[in-house]
């Protein structure tokens, strides 16, 4: 599966499977998947119609040093307050991912060691 982080235009241009990124971005099209960027209830509550939401940062990640982080427990308690799947993000590689019982994950870094 091949998710491009810009618009469903981009996506389609490039022959990708979906996009992710913030909802206004992401006008619904054929056959593409959506994945919306959030980081509180309140953006989640704004997703609006989409295949999954990425929930972030988990952990800390290298790309925001010194970052606020959700961490397992609110991440949890976020991810549970969802209509739609979540896919964990930030910080995240499979010992986490096994460690926070939750099987739906990305990563960048994780693929990069």
């Amino acid at each position: 599966l091949a998710i491009l982080a810009g618009s469903a235009a981009q996506a389609r241009r490039w022959g990708a499977d979906g996009a992710y990124g913030p909802a206004p971005r992401l006008a619904r099209g054929p056959a593409l998947f959506r994945l919306v960027t959030v980081h509180s209830l309140r953006e989640i509550g704004r997703a609006g119609r989409t295949d999954a939401v990425l929930l972030s940062p988990v952990f800390p990640t290298r790309s925001h040093p010194g970052g606020a982080v959700l961490g397992p427990v609110r991440f949890r308690l976020l991810a549970a307050r969802s209509p739609t799947p979540v896919v964990a993000l930030g910080g995240m590689d499979a010992a986490r991912a096994r460690g926070a019982d939750w099987p739906r994950w990305a990563a960048i870094d994780a693929f990069l060691r």
